[in-house]
């Protein structure tokens, strides 16, 4: 289906909780508490899914909060991928619990998987989080790819005077490993809305710290570089910097059943006891009411009105 810019909106990014077991600085900071609003059962989740293929979704990603502890991930999972059309099914987690359940997950026809990983430093993971272990998520990782899965992307949040320094090391993680690493500018939305300037750092910061790197192409919104030899692949997202809105194809839905057009727009439209055709037609408005492009600088923050936990990161 197109938007009204003449985009093809194909992907969707579905929410399955607010709730996470981090507590992550810029996103669900210690002390704020998530999980207050009801969340959708799997039924319904599975529900506005198919709703979202007949409208042309073709890629589904499941996010939270941290969706891995949502009771019943793997049976949705089932679900999402006996829907006809569905071309790609992922999940974006912290990875902490994937030790246990990278394996399930696989089974269950998850196609792959973004991790978060800020730091590669112990101490200050344990800062940045609030209570994780770095130990824990690079334990995700091994677990990822023992049990199949190809192609995973590394998700760092570029922050300034917090790990912009470690740059060097998290490219590193490419020479040898077929990993995606991925970094992405800093956003003022939520907790982080309205941080000092110097903590919003341009990804520009990378090609400078690693002029090895070369341009090899793009991948959705990410543009991608490598180190003539290496394994992996190193992905600049740039929403502050070089806005890529004219190419944005997704649509988000919360865990509470709002479907949001742009990560930053300051309502969305209810989906929760819609069914059938008035679903369908509901999405169909939604995609419609998607905004040409968002306003985001350093000093004017998200019009969202919610953090990331509470709309899918």
């Amino acid at each position: 289906m197109f938007d009204l810019q003449g985009r093809t909106i194909e992907y969707l990014r579905l929410s399955v909780t607010d709730r996470c077991n981090y507590r992550c600085a810029y996103c669900m900071p210690a002390g704020v508490c998530g999980g207050l609003r009801e969340l959708l059962s799997l039924g319904e989740l599975a529900e506005i899914a198919r709703a979202a293929v007949a409208c042309g979704v073709r890629k589904i990603r499941l996010t939270g909060g941290e969706p891995l502890v949502r009771p019943g991930l793997a049976d949705l999972c089932r679900m999402l991928r006996a829907l006809p059309g569905v071309e790609e099914l992922a999940i974006t987690t912290n990875g902490s619990l994937l030790p246990q359940l990278a394996g399930e997950l696989k089974g269950a026809g998850v196609d792959r998987l973004n991790v978060s990983l800020d730091t590669l430093n112990a101490d200050k993971f344990a800062a940045l989080t609030g209570c994780g272990e770095l130990a824990q998520t690079l334990a995700g990782l091994e677990a990822a790819d023992a049990a199949g899965f190809r192609d995973t992307k590394i998700n760092t949040v570029l922050m300034g005077g917090v790990n912009d320094d470690e740059i060097v090391d998290f490219v590193a993680l490419t020479r040898d490993h077929p990993y995606c690493l991925r970094f992405i500018e800093l956003m003022p939305i939520g907790a982080c809305a309205h941080w000092p300037a110097e903590r919003f750092v341009k990804a520009d910061a990378v090609l400078r710290a690693v002029p090895a790197l070369r341009p090899i192409g793009v991948s959705g919104v990410s543009e991608l570089y490598q180190i003539p030899g290496w394994a992996g692949t190193v992905g600049l997202i740039r929403p502050m910097s070089h806005r890529f809105c004219a190419k944005c194809d997704r649509v988000r839905v919360t865990a509470d059943g709002v479907l949001r057009p742009c990560l930053h727009a300051p309502d969305g439209l209810p989906l929760r006891g819609l069914h059938g055709d008035a679903l369908v037609e509901a999405i169909r408005e939604g995609i419609a009411r998607k905004p040409a492009c968002h306003h985001l600088t350093v000093d004017c923050p998200s019009e969202s009105g919610r953090a990331m936990y509470e709309i899918g990161g």
